[in-house]
C-alpha cells in the first residue's frame, strides 16, 4: 500500500501532536551523528551515564535494521505558571511539574503506531526511552535545531517541547532539516551557573545542574556544583529561561496532563530537606521526578540549604 507522507503528518497532529515531520534515514546523516555522538564521548562528557555510549544510539539502523525514515513528532508543554520568588523555596524544572511525559508521549505514539502498522508499516517508536538520538533526528526533519545548549529549540513553542519519533520500513518524502537560529547570542552559556556548557553546542553534564539533581546517585554532591544550585533540587531551566526564543515563543499547552501537580510549584527546601519515602510516594504519583529518589531529594534540599547559610555568613547584615 502506498503511504503519503501529508496523510501521515496529518495523522499525527489529529493524534494531538503539536509539531510533525519527516527524515529520510541515509548515510551521510547517519555517519554525522555518529561522528558528534562519538566526539561528545571521548571528551567524557556524558558523566556516569553509560547508556549514552550504547553502540545502537550511534546508529538507527542497529535499533531497526529496515528503517527508512523517521517520523519526529513534538509536544508542547508550557504552562504559564511561575514559580513563586524567595530563596526559602525549592525549584523544580518546568518538564516535571505535571504528569509523567513518557505516559502522555507513549499513548500518542502508541496509537500513531497501530495507525500506521494497519496501513503495512513496520514501526518502532521512543520517547526519551530507547537509543535513539531524538534531537538529531528532529533538525533533520525539520522541527528545530539543535541549540548552544543543546535543546531543541522550534520556532513556534521554543525548547519547551518533548520529542518522539517512529521508526518506519518506507521511504516517506523527507521535510528540509531545519537551519539552526542561533546567531551570535550567548545568553545560555553566560547564565550557566556551573559553566555546564563547554562550548556552543557542547554541554559538559560533569558539571550540569539537572545531571547533578536528576542522574548523580552519590551521597554528596560535587564540591563545584554544590554551592551553585541556586535552589534547583529537580533538573535546572535556567539555560532556557533567558534564552530568547523562549522568551518570546512560549506558549500555553494545550495538553491538560501537563498541568502543574500543585506541590511541584512551591515546595520549601525545608520541607524537602527531611522528605520521607511515605511523602516521596504520595507526591509523585504518574510523575517523571520518580526517577529523583527520596535520598536525591533529601541530599539535593540541604545542599541548596547549606550553600545559603554559607553565603548568610559571608555577608551578615551590619
Amino acid at each position: 500500500m502506498n503511504l503519503n507522507a501529508d496523510r501521515v503528518k496529518q495523522k499525527a497532529l489529529e493524534l494531538g501532536f503539536h509539531l510533525v515531520g519527516i527524515a529520510s534515514v541515509d548515510n551521510e546523516l547517519v555517519q554525522e551523528a555518529v561522528e558528534r555522538l562519538q566526539s561528545w564521548l571521548a571528551l567524557g562528557y556524558q558523566a556516569d551515564m553509560a547508556w549514552m555510549a550504547n553502540p545502537r544510539r550511534q546508529d538507527v539502523r542497529e535499533v531497526m535494521p529496515n528503517v527508512q525514515s523517521v517520523v519526529c513528532v513534538a509536544l508542547n508543554y508550557y504552562t504559564p505558571y511561575q514559580r513563586p520568588p524567595g530563596a526559602k523555596y525549592a525549584k523544580i524544572s518546568r518538564y516535571g511539574w505535571g504528569r509523567d511525559y513518557h505516559k502522555v508521549m507513549h499513548k500518542k505514539l502508541k496509537a500513531f503506531s497501530l495507525w500506521l502498522e494497519a496501513q503495512g508499516v513496520q514501526t518502532r517508536y521512543y520517547a526519551d526511552t530507547g537509543p535513539v538520538q531524538d534531537k538529531v533526528w528532529a533538525q533533520a526533519a525539520g522541527l528545530g535545531w539543535i541549540a548552544k545548549n543543546g535543546n531543541a529549540i522550534t520556532r513556534q513553542y521554543g525548547s519547551w517541547v518533548f520529542l518522539g519519533e517512529v521508526l518506519v520500513d518506507r521511504y516517506l518524502t523527507p521535510d528540509r532539516p531545519h537551519m539552526q537560529h542561533c546567531g551570535t547570542c550567548t545568553r545560555c552559556l553566560e547564565a550557566c551557573p556551573t559553566g555546564a556548557i563547554a562550548q556552543p553546542f557542547v554541554v559538559d553534564a560533569n558539571r550540569c545542574i539537572a545531571y547533578h539533581t536528576i542522574e548523580n546517585r552519590e551521597a554528596d554532591l560535587p564540591e563545584a556544583i554544590a554551592p551553585h544550585l541556586e535552589g534547583w533540587v529537580a533538573g535546572c531551566d535556567i539555560c532556557q529561561e533567558v534564552c530568547p526564543w523562549n522568551q518570546r515563543f512560549a506558549q500555553p499547552t494545550d495538553v491538560a496532563d501537563f498541568t502543574p501537580y500543585p506541590h511541584n510549584l512551591a515546595p520549601t527546601l525545608a520541607e524537602l530537606a527531611n522528605l520521607s519515602e511515605e511523602e516521596w510516594d504520595r507526591r509523585f504519583v504518574a510523575s517523571a521526578l520518580r526517577r529523583i529518589k527520596p535520598q536525591m531529594w533529601r541530599r539535593n534540599a540541604r545542599a541548596n540549604l547549606e550553600a545559603s547559610l554559607e553565603v548568610a555568613s559571608a555577608h551578615p547584615n551590619p
